[in-house]
Order: structure tokens, then sequence, then C-alpha cells
């Protein structure tokens, strides 16, 4: 939303305001930022202005929920030809037309307070029951920049049939995870993300990855 354009004061040293966690644009001026909700993570409206390409400058507001950064990884079987991917129930697909709110998934959480690459090594474990070796990371990519500040950290790593099950896995009760194993031929998956059987994105976007770099046999 903005505003009628306005000239906008600098503050008293002559430079733009800052905010802990913001980059740098001379074409922004940060005004004002205040929580709205902290239920669970953090929605936040922002109040800026920006300069438009005429040099005038137009205050406007932004919502953004901050729910922290993320890592996502991609196991597969280089010489079975497979990846292994998790079903779970998610409420917000489910409200939005999915038909049983159940997403086949490439396994992925939160960071917390770990760095990416050991975040994903635990996500893997808890959600899977495998614990991965080396892992390579492929990209970082925001998933709802209009919306959402979370960037997630991509990353795929080979596993072995034989791993699986090794331990529990199937997500953390305490957290209200029911996590399903879904190990899956990599042509088949990628025939179900054209068929809407798989409709996640972070997963869509590692199938592709691995169907182009021909990780599997």
């Amino acid at each position: 939303m903005a505003s009628p354009t306005h000239d906008a004061p600098p503050d008293p040293e002559g430079a733009p305001l800052t905010f802990a966690g913001l980059g740098e644009n001379p074409r922004v001026r940060p005004v004002a930022r205040e929580v709205l909700s902290d239920a669970w993570f953090v929605l936040r409206r922002a109040t800026f202005d920006w300069r438009g390409p005429d040099g005038t400058w137009t205050r406007q507001q932004r919502e953004a929920y901050d729910r922290g950064n993320g890592a996502t990884i991609l196991l597969y079987d280089p010489e079975a030809g497979t990846v292994l991917l998790t079903r779970q129930f998610r409420w917000p697909a489910f409200e939005n037309g999915h038909p049983d709110g159940m997403l086949i998934e490439a396994c992925a959480g939160l960071l917390d307070d770990d760095d990416p690459e050991t975040a994903i090594r635990r996500e893997a474990h808890e959600e899977t029951g495998v614990r991965v070796g080396e892992v390579r990371h492929l990209f970082d990519a925001y998933m709802s920049p209009g919306s959402v500040t979370e960037r997630l950290h991509f990353f795929a790593a080979p596993y072995r049939s034989a791993d699986l099950r090794a331990e529990d896995g199937g997500g953390v009760a305490a957290e209200g995870e029911e996590i399903e194993l879904v190990e899956l031929r990599l042509d088949d998956a990628l025939a179900m993300v054209g068929t809407g059987e798989i409709a996640d994105g972070k997963t869509i976007m590692l199938l592709g990855w691995a169907d182009r770099e021909g990780v599997v046999r």
C-alpha cells in the first residue's frame, strides 16, 4: 500500500534510519516496524519510504511473516534411481484446496540456532531415520518473498536403502509430527509433479535439480 508522494526527511545525521537485519538500498528509507502478532512466529508491519525513478519519495507499508530461516534436502539413491521423500499433513494446503492436506515433500525444517548443514542433518535424521554422510549445498532461495522473510538453504545427499529405518524417524511426536516415508523412482516423482500429486515448491525444485544433474541412474 502506498500513500501520496512526499519529501522524506532524513534522520538528524542526514542518513536513512536502519534496523537490525536489513540490507542496504539507497532507494529505501526505513521508518518503523511494529509487531502485529507473535502467537507462534512473528508478523510485523514495516513502514518505509521508497524513492521512485523520478526521485520522488512515497511512503509505503508492507507486512511480513518471520518464521526464521530453514533448510531442505533431497536424499537420493544413485544406484536404485530413487529419491526419499516424506508425507505429512499440512493445514495451510488443506485450507487452500488440497484434497487431503497430505503433502509429499523433501525433508526440511527450521534452522533454530544451528547452521544450515547441522540443521538439515538433524532434520533428515528426525524425519527419515537416515544419518546422512557428506551433503552438497546447492543454492539458497526466498520461497515467498512477497510475504514471508524465510530464506531456504537447499542440500542434496545420497542414501542407501539399507540406511532406511536404521532408527525410528517419523518426526518429533512432541511437536505433533506424524511423518511417513515415501520412496519413489525419480522418473515417477517427476511424473507426479505433472499430475499434481507432488505440489510442494521446494520438492519440485529439488527434483528438477536431480533430473538436470543426472544424479541417479
